[in-house]
């Protein structure tokens, strides 16, 4: 699969980022030192950049104590609301003072448009070294050029324990035996025919309240759910027309009962920790669980049919230890 893990995404579009500003950002402090600290100055330098800092929402500039000198300079011009506003709390000057001469700062939501963001500050300093004050440069998220490097959601085993509470008390509960219980050998034919004949990509079943949840090719934004009498009614296929097994589906056609059939024994080989929802996705190849413990598994499909029960209950306790 193309792509990149979550962190590696942020760290490279971060990279981008800096090296869009960094050079930029030290000419135009080199700049100000010789008009500071006159506002109307300051303002008209910065305005005259502006243009040269791509995707930039505010330009201004700070004393030494983070106290702002100029108005905020935006794409409309400039913004008086600002001036005079002390910014040394606030999360991008966190670090600045004798750490760095140029900081890129973790996202964060901003105070007044509560949207994720980024600010990017340059210390600026005179002739002699000392600190005049800081450029800050302020970037919505959303108006970020995309990088080409996709973040690719991991496969590997991973597991999220739940609520303590219902963890705590497991073995005080049995599980009741639900409808779907006693028309598994029925409900599975269904949802493999409805996955591999009729253009289901993703398929849930809820065992516990006996009902199914869909998520077809050609209408991947919706999501139907059929309740019992539906998911045990082979006449459910007709409400689906006849769909090609997708061509970017990972899993085999075959392999995809063999992962229900696993949710069957799943959901009755132990009274106290029982599966409670299953789902695969064809498409990733990604099986979804989540049991009477309240805890939650994603594994792929793979590595979920090898392991088999054994994974889950061993003699050392399995996945639950």
């Amino acid at each position: 699969m193309n792509g990149t893990s979550l962190k590696e995404t942020i760290r490279l579009q971060r990279e981008k980022l800096t090296a869009m500003l960094s050079e930029n950002m030290h000419e135009l402090a080199m700049q100000c030192v010789t008009v500071f600290p006159d506002k109307e100055k300051l303002e008209q330098l910065l305005s005259d950049t502006f243009p040269n800092l791509t995707y930039c929402k505010h330009l201004y500039m700070l004393d030494a104590d983070g106290v702002q000198v100029t108005d905020n300079i935006t794409k409309g011009g400039a913004d008086a609301n600002h001036f005079a506003r002390n910014r040394m709390d606030r999360p991008y000057m966190q670090g600045i003072i004798g750490s760095t001469e140029f900081k890129l700062s973790e996202a964060y939501i901003s105070r007044n448009k509560k949207r994720p963001s980024v600010t990017a500050i340059r210390v600026v300093r005179d002739a002699e070294g000392e600190r005049l004050g800081f450029l800050g440069a302020d970037f919505d998220l959303r108006e970020l050029p995309i990088i080409s490097e996709r973040y690719r959601e991991p496969d590997n085993w991973r597991q999220i324990k739940g609520d303590p509470a219902i963890r705590s008390s497991v073995f005080l509960q049995q599980r009741a035996e639900s409808l779907m219980d006693t028309h598994l050998d029925e409900v599975i034919p269904i949802m493999n025919e409805l996955i591999t004949e009729h253009g289901v990509f993703h398929g849930k079943l809820h065992f516990s309240s006996s009902r199914a949840s869909l998520w077809l090719v050609d209408d991947p934004f919706t999501y139907r759910i059929l309740n019992f009498e539906e998911i045990i009614d082979p006449d459910i296929c007709l409400a689906y027309p006849r769909h090609d097994y997708h061509e970017r589906a990972i899993v085999p056609e075959d392999e995809v009962i063999k992962v229900f059939e696993l949710f069957k024994a799943l959901r009755f080989a132990d009274e106290n920790v029982y599966l409670r929802a299953g789902s695969l996705n064809i498409i990733n190849g990604m099986v979804s669980l989540n049991f009477s413990c309240d805890g939650s598994h994603y594994m792929r499909y793979d590595e979920f049919i090898e392991k088999g029960m054994d994974f889950w209950f061993g003699s050392v306790g399995g996945a639950f230890t």
